[in-house]
């Protein structure tokens, strides 16, 4: 008698995430929506509502990184290439974390080049720069600098803050190919091999997208650099 075949874990695991960020999803709607009721006397309510969806968008980003990874394992991580204006990109990227910016009253400023446009998959490149902006909401002071610009012919992202900058372990890690980042199960690990891995599946006139991590720049602080060919 033939054994039936028992059940693939990973299957079974990518399709409970997949659920998990519905869920998550409807969390943070709920959140913000709880939030723009609730009355602006009630500052500590507020706080703590902010905090509450800092985290759950956090762990959403985790959630989206772990699909990616178990896709592109499987080799079917979609890349969906498409005309996106860099502007609308960055604006939305710093809307969807409007009610933990004003809590925290930083301020974000933009850089971004007129009318520039570029190619690549909105969703994949939403999810990394959004993976690196709530690190720096988390860890800067009080200023992060969004910039978008075409340099000799590539497309160039930065994201900078006014913090302590990145710890040494990261801006190795930053240079290194996805197969060789040690991750440690860290979360930070597993970021910075997701953002490598998205950076290089855009690929195009045989040049590769990269990600660099930098201490200094405008703000005097970290600096994520997201390179698009």
């Amino acid at each position: 008698m033939e054994k039936s075949r028992g059940i693939d874990f990973s299957t079974v695991l990518a399709s409970s995430v997949h659920d998990m960020k519905n869920s998550l999803c409807m969390l943070i709607q709920s959140i913000e929506s709880l939030s723009a009721r609730m009355s602006e006397k009630n500052i500590e309510g507020a706080q703590e509502l902010a905090q509450i969806h800092y985290e759950a968008a956090r762990l959403n980003t985790n959630l989206l990184q772990m699909l990616a990874l178990y896709r592109a394992r499987k080799d079917a991580l979609p890349v969906d290439i498409d005309e996106w204006y860099l502007d609308e990109v960055l604006e939305e990227l710093v809307a969807k974390n409007t009610l933990y910016i004003e809590n925290k009253n930083l301020e974000v400023e933009f850089d971004i080049e007129d009318d520039l446009m570029w190619i690549f998959d909105n969703d994949l490149i939403s999810n990394l720069l959004n993976d690196i902006f709530v690190n720096a909401m988390r860890y800067c002071q009080k200023k992060i600098l969004l910039t978008a610009h075409e340099i000799d012919g590539v497309l160039q992202v930065q994201i900078s803050d006014d913090g302590d900058g990145y710890p040494d372990n990261m801006l190795l890690s930053s240079t290194s190919r996805p197969a060789d980042i040690e991750l440690n199960l860290s979360r930070t690990g597993l970021g910075i091999y997701f953002a490598q891995m998205i950076a290089n599946a855009h690929v195009r006139n045989g040049k590769t997208g990269n990600i660099e991590l930098q201490n200094g720049g405008a703000l005097n602080g970290s600096v994520f650099t997201l390179t698009l060919p």
